[in-house]
């Protein structure tokens, strides 16, 4: 079979087919036997059916149509095996296969025009001696004063005030009314907007501005409008910036009692004996999070030096995979978080998921590719010895190994422990300087990963037409209250586990 090849962009490869007498028709012959053995005809029992009538029956056109589909797969398949093409994914037919079935006659040659996706071809200009910046992130100092208050006020008890007004710390008990101006100028209540024996915080940031502020300074059962316009900014359009009135009664004053930081505290939030052991558990665990973050930081600013001296080309292909995968990542998401999906996703949406998500797609396979090419360069691989301990790490870890895939995890962990050993050569090779947090202004990683998922849920949320009102939305109060319980409770979690690991060892 003569194939002739030629080099296309975006990584393709072009084959011209003469698909030789004999296989045009032996292929013709097989289509034939296998659709008479199976084709239902009335009159003839199955297998029986003649050539003829079976042809009348079917359609020539269709007829040929089937088995030029055959044909072609069968082509290209023989043509890519003998000009040892390393191809990925389906070809893709130039000839219309509209004249292919005209101009097809069974026991004739035929020519066939198509085209295959290979592997990217790359060209990575320098990858040493290469000078960047990133962001030295050093831990908050009073990051665990911080944490050892919250937690204060996790357990703080509410004792009742009847004798002072209402300050800054306390929690009130409120009934309220709010009222926003239309477009006449008058005041109406709007949905979501009261609520009766709806317990606030008094701190700041709590609702939209000045609802607390109105509200500090008020004396037990004491009446007020407190008028507050809408931050121009605010999530709900139809409230942005438009005045506001709300007509607040205080039906109760509770002072927060704090518990005090000592052993027994430490004890009753953590599994460490004392104040201290706690602090500075906390202390070590801050210090690795922000040498984490600096140690991203600094991989970050490599992979990006190294895809600007990068030059690729990226078959369809791999772009669609990847799509795909990040679209499963983000549907994933947005599941954990109780949407679903199954109802909001249209063709439309999903279409236009794609579209949003192809160039963070090809962003990713840049980084994937230019950090490949650095381990092609210089020889660098993993250890037998280094994939086993770390298999071992993970799947002590795993409450039910029979749910786990071995193939996947090995591929998992190989390019896990791969990128590692990648991005400390590249460290070790180039000049990494580390300049204070914030004076570069990147866009961190975890910022890249959920702004799909943030596009989709905007998108959701104006499709359903919903509003939910700050000041008025008891549960979603209460939703964020608990995420900064669980914010603040997660470092002892963290911490206990580190306890409970050193006993262990």
């Amino acid at each position: 079979m003569k194939v002739t090849q030629e080099v296309l962009p975006d990584s393709q490869v072009g084959l011209e087919i003469e698909v030789p007498a004999d296989l045009s028709q032996k292929t013709y012959d097989q289509v034939l036997s296998k659709m008479m053995r199976t084709v239902n005809v009335p009159g003839f029992r199955k297998g029986k059916v003649p050539k003829q009538v079976f042809l009348q029956r079917v359609g020539m056109t269709q007829f040929k149509a089937a088995v030029l589909e055959e044909l072609v797969q069968s082509a290209v398949d023989k043509a890519i095996a003998q000009e040892e093409i390393d191809a990925i994914g389906n070809y893709q037919l130039k000839t219309s296969f509209e004249e292919l079935v005209g101009a097809y006659e069974p026991g004739q040659p035929i020519t066939i025009q198509a085209s295959v996706d290979v592997p990217p071809r790359v060209t990575l200009k320098q990858y040493k001696g290469l000078s960047v910046q990133a962001e030295e992130i050093l831990p908050d100092p009073d990051r665990v004063d911080a944490t050892l208050s919250q937690y204060q006020n996790n357990l703080a008890t509410l004792v009742p005030i009847e004798d002072r007004p209402a300050q800054s710390g306390d929690v009130a008990v409120i009934d309220f009314v709010g009222k926003v101006q239309n477009e006449s100028g008058e005041y109406e209540e709007f949905q979501g907007g009261s609520g009766t024996d709806f317990q606030v915080e008094l701190e700041e940031g709590r609702f939209i501005p000045g609802f607390v502020e109105g509200i500090i300074g008020m004396a037990l059962e004491e009446s007020k409008d407190v008028e507050i316009p809408f931050p121009d900014d605010y999530s709900q359009a139809e409230l942005a910036g438009k005045p506001a009135v709300f007509s607040i009664t205080l039906k109760e004053i509770k002072e927060k009692e704090l518990p005090d930081l000592d052993d027994d505290f430490a004890q009753e939030i953590s599994e460490f004996e004392t104040i201290e052991a706690l602090r500075t558990s906390l202390t070590e665990r801050y210090e690795e999070e922000a040498a984490e973050k600096t140690k991203a930081n600094k991989d970050a600013a490599l992979i990006e030096a190294l895809v600007e001296h990068l030059e690729a080309e990226i078959p369809n292909t791999l772009v669609q995979k990847e799509v795909d995968f990040l679209l499963t990542q983000t549907i994933m998401q947005l599941s954990r978080q109780g949407i679903d999906v199954n109802k909001m996703l249209t063709r439309e949406l999903v279409d236009g998921m794609r579209q949003r998500t192809r160039p963070e797609a090809i962003d990713r396979l840049n980084r994937t590719l230019a950090l490949g090419e650095v381990a092609k360069q210089e020889g660098i691989q993993i250890e037998e010895e280094a994939l086993r301990e770390k298999t071992k790490e993970a799947m002590a870890t795993v409450e039910d190994p029979s749910q786990i895939d071995p193939d996947r995890l090995k591929q998992v962990l190989t390019e896990e422990l791969l990128q590692e050993k990648i991005l400390a050569w590249l460290e070790e090779n180039n000049t990494v300087e580390l300049v204070p947090e914030g004076s570069l202004q990147t866009k961190t990683a975890e910022e890249a990963e959920t702004e799909q998922a943030e596009a989709l849920d905007a998108e959701e949320t104006e499709a359903a037409g919903t509003a939910t009102i700050d000041v008025a939305a008891t549960e979603a109060t209460e939703d964020a209250e608990d995420e900064a319980t669980e914010a603040a409770e997660e470092p002892a979690k963290e911490a206990s586990k580190g306890k409970k690991s050193g006993k262990d060892s």
